[in-house]
């Protein structure tokens, strides 16, 4: 028998912290930015400056994003108090079971609003490039970083997000080697630098035939996405570029012509490839956006009092190194090495339900902050 009034008391305590969350936003002025963009919009010759329409057309979509967001969750609240009532009339075990599931799920999305609000770094609000790398122990090590990748994706369904493959390098037998890809969402990188650094896999292999326990590594790289071509100067005698055929999916267009891009940032080594559009001069054009990304985290790491807001320093992809570890065998759990949060539900966490992790290194990251 679960206690109603218990129930509703957490309801109305979430209410609460989700209407301070929203009031801390200024809504009423969000709104009125909101209506400055449409009619920007509205007005003659609009469209044609493609870089500012773009702009501005991003914005009033954040903006709407995340009125509707608070919007759609305090009315979640309101529908789940009369719910306890129904719930409570009906007495029934299963109905019961349901309405715990649903606080708790609830209050998961609460504290990730909540948390939202603390996301103001001067990258935050940017959508998030991510790459995925398979460390040592080949094909074992390759289908771990394909896994995770497939938990990145899942989750970013999840959020409502957009994922687009901007590079791939497919294992030798199975797997990803390395996976490059964008995100696009509110808060994206502000949501997913808590996820860079190294992730452990421990679980009976499929590809041993003794069927053996093995450890796995792999490293996520999560930069935000720099698309102002002021934020730094790149000079175009710094750069070496290199064409390729795509080796990915794409049609007879993409896999038999040089489309693909490879361009080395000779000053610092950086390398970034593109392989994802059809045409040379948009791969070229993602990849510059990627080079931008990776010279500004470089530039903002090498200042320590912006480091830790935008990237710590890559682990060596070892023993010892991993931010997070996903047992699957000889018990399940996943567990965080930052800030010890753990769950039991494995195959929750590799279909994308990451958000638990995620709100944890933002609330730890706002008491150090």
């Amino acid at each position: 028998m679960i206690d109603y009034n218990e129930i509703r008391n957490q309801l109305k305590g979430m209410q609460s912290e989700m209407t301070r969350a929203f009031e801390s936003l200024n809504p009423s002025k969000l709104r009125a930015r909101c209506e400055e963009l449409e009619t920007l919009q509205n007005a003659d010759g609009f469209w044609e400056d493609p870089d500012t329409a773009r702009q501005v057309s991003k914005e009033m979509s954040q903006i709407k994003s995340k009125l509707e967001k608070f919007e759609t969750m305090l009315k979640r609240i309101e529908d789940d108090l009369e719910l306890v009532d129904i719930t409570e009339l009906e007495n029934s075990e299963a109905e019961d079971e349901n309405l715990v599931s649903e606080v708790k799920e609830l209050a998961t999305h609460v504290e990730g609003l909540t948390l939202a609000t603390l996301l103001s770094g001067k990258y935050d609000a940017l959508n998030a490039i991510l790459t995925l790398h398979a460390g040592a122990g080949g094909t074992e090590a390759q289908d771990w970083c394909s896994m995770l990748y497939r938990m990145y994706s899942r989750f970013v369904e999840r959020q409502g997000w957009e994922l687009t493959e901007l590079d791939c390098l497919a294992g030798d037998e199975a797997g990803i080697k390395s996976v490059t890809f964008r995100v696009e969402g509110d808060n994206a990188y502000g949501y997913l630098k808590a996820e860079k650094g190294v992730h452990r896999l421990v679980r009976i292999s499929p590809f041993d035939a003794n069927a053996r326990r093995h450890t796995s590594f792999a490293s996520l790289e999560v930069m935000p996405e720099i698309i102002d071509t002021t934020e730094i100067e790149i000079r175009p005698e710094d750069l070496k570029v290199d064409t390729y055929r795509s080796s990915g999916a794409g049609g007879q267009h993409v896999n038999k012509t040089e489309s693909a891009i490879r361009i080395t940032h000779i000053p610092t080594g950086i390398i970034v490839a593109c392989q994802n559009e059809r045409s040379q001069m948009q791969n070229r054009e993602v990849a510059m956006q990627m080079l931008r990304s990776k010279l500004i985290e470089k530039r903002e790491r090498e200042r320590e009092e912006e480091a830790a807001a935008i990237s710590g320093q890559l682990k060596k992809i070892e023993w010892g190194s991993q931010i997070r570890s996903y047992v699957f065998c000889p018990y399940t759990m996943v567990k965080d090495h930052r800030t010890n949060y753990e769950t039991g539900n494995v195959q929750a966490v590799m279909d994308g339900d990451i958000e638990g992790f995620i709100n944890e290194y933002l609330k730890l990251s706002s008491i150090q902050n």
